[in-house]
C-alpha cells in the first residue's frame, strides 16, 4: 500500500512540472524559401549579323531626249519589276531603357535584282529597257519594345542603291548607263532572343529611290536620256550576335 501511494505521488509531480518543460523547449525555426531568379533580356549592346532574303524594285522609264534633243513632253516607255535576291550584312548599337529600345544600324547587301520590259512607243518598239541593281544599302534609326526577349521595331532613314540600265535589240546592248542613287527608307521588323547573345528576327524595309535622269551613251557618244523613277520592297531573316551580357536575372 505504502509503495503504490508513493508511486501515484511521484506521477503527479512529474506531470505538473511537464508543461514548464514543453515551454523550455526551442520553437522549430521557420526558414524561408528562397526566390527563384527570373530571366531578363536585355537587348542593349553592339550587334553584327547577317541576312538573306528577296526583293523586288519598280522602275518607271521615261523617254526624256534623243541625242542632244530635248523631247518634250517626256514619253512614258514603261514600266517593269527587277526581282530577285539579296544577302548581306548588318552592324549596329542599341539601348534599352524599361521595355524601349532604341538603336541606329548600318546594313549593305549585295542584290541580283534584274527585270525589262519593251518599250512601250511604236517607234522604239523592240528596243528593250533593263534594270539590274547589284548592291543596297541602308543607315536607319530604330524605336522598338520589348517584352523580354521578343522585340518589335520601326526603322526608318537614308538607303541606297546602285543600278545598271541598258538597252537591248534581240539581245544585242545598244546603250547603256549606271548610277548610285540615294533615297529615303522606312521598315519594320521583329526579332526573338533564342539563346545569350543570339537573336533572329524578320524584317521589311520600302526604299523611296526617287526619280533620277539618266545619260545612256554607246562608244562615249549620247543616244537618248531616260526620267526613271525607282522604288524597292525587301523582306529579309536576320541572325545577330550582341556583344555583352544580354540575359540578367531578377530577383
Amino acid at each position: 500500500m505504502r509503495q503504490l501511494l508513493f508511486a501515484s505521488t511521484s506521477l503527479l509531480v512529474l506531470s505538473s512540472f511537464a508543461p514548464a518543460m514543453a515551454a523550455d523547449l526551442a520553437a522549430r525555426p521557420y526558414t524561408k524559401a528562397p526566390v527563384a531568379p527570373v530571366a531578363i533580356y536585355n537587348w542593349s549592346g553592339f550587334y553584327i549579323g547577317a541576312n538573306a532574303g528577296g526583293a523586288s524594285s519598280r522602275n518607271c522609264w521615261d523617254l526624256t531626249g534623243v541625242g542632244p534633243i530635248a523631247v518634250v513632253p517626256a514619253v512614258a516607255e514603261g514600266c517593269h519589276n527587277a526581282t530577285g535576291a539579296i544577302v548581306g550584312g548588318q552592324i549596329g548599337y542599341r539601348w534599352q531603357s524599361t521595355n524601349w529600345v532604341f538603336g541606329l544600324e548600318a546594313q549593305g547587301d549585295w542584290a541580283d535584282l534584274k527585270g525589262s520590259n519593251t518599250s512601250s512607243p511604236a517607234a522604239l518598239s523592240p528596243l528593250v529597257n533593263n534594270t539590274k541593281i547589284d548592291a543596297i544599302g541602308l543607315f536607319t534609326g530604330q524605336v522598338g519594345y520589348a517584352w523580354n526577349n521578343v522585340l518589335w521595331y520601326v526603322k526608318g532613314g537614308a538607303a541606297v542603291t546602285h543600278s545598271k540600265y541598258s538597252g537591248t535589240f534581240a539581245g544585242v546592248t545598244l546603250d547603256n548607263a549606271n548610277e548610285t542613287r540615294w533615297g529615303g527608307s522606312v521598315g519594320t521588323g521583329i526579332e526573338f532572343g533564342f539563346a545569350p547573345n543570339w537573336s533572329v528576327g524578320i524584317e521589311y524595309n520600302h526604299l523611296f529611290m526617287g526619280r533620277h535622269n539618266e545619260t545612256f551613251t554607246f562608244l562615249g557618244v549620247t543616244t537618248r536620256t531616260d526620267s526613271i523613277k525607282q522604288d524597292v520592297d525587301m523582306a529579309t531573316v536576320r541572325l545577330n550576335y550582341t556583344f555583352g551580357g544580354p540575359v540578367v536575372a531578377r530577383y
